[in-house]
């Protein structure tokens, strides 16, 4: 039943906003296998990623690979292009953090083609999008490229007053710039 994956999901949302991994992680774990039983695609996205998250949070990356590659396999079967969005960019975050470039840089690309396609954008998903992307490609030795990106990032971040997100895109601007 898919009442219990739901309730799951939110628990594990709630133990990993209070810190608690553990029980995150068995909450979204109970979540998955009570979303395969139930077939239910959207909760098994959800619940996915949640446990994707949680095994971030904790470090394991590779632990996190699969889980957000399915997810994102759902996600194209679902159709629901801005959770592709969302899911496909947190899947080019792993393959980042693991010195993938090269298998991250598509899962940017495609995240940012779909956010700029669509009007329903968040302009802080948008913000969210291109500042890995610059990042990658600053650590690509692909300046002109950053830049580019990372003024994108700081004008959203300051159209959104988010000064945290404007003063890291001015310190790489600067740093590219010197």
């Amino acid at each position: 039943m898919t009442f219990w994956a739901w309730v799951h999901i939110a628990r594990g949302y709630r133990a990993r906003r209070a810190g608690r991994s553990a029980g995150a992680h068995r909450h979204f774990a109970q979540a998955v296998a009570a979303s395969r039983r139930a077939g239910a695609s959207p909760a098994l996205v959800r619940a996915l990623k949640g446990l994707g998250q949680v095994e971030r949070d904790l470090g394991r990356g590779n632990a996190a690979l699969p889980l957000y590659e399915e997810a994102v396999r759902l996600c194209r079967e679902e159709g629901d292009v801005l959770r592709l969005a969302h899911t496909v960019r947190h899947l080019g975050d792993i393959h980042q953090d693991a010195g993938r470039p090269e298998l991250a840089e598509p899962c940017y690309r495609e995240a940012l083609a779909i956010y700029r396609s669509d009007h329903r954008t968040a302009p802080l998903d948008l913000a969210n999008a291109v500042r890995p992307f610059a990042i990658l490609q600053e650590t690509l030795g692909k300046s002109e490229q950053a830049i580019h990106l990372w003024t994108e990032a700081r004008a959203l971040y300051a159209r959104l007053n988010l000064q945290a997100g404007v003063d890291e895109s001015n310190e790489h601007l600067a740093r590219l710039s010197a």
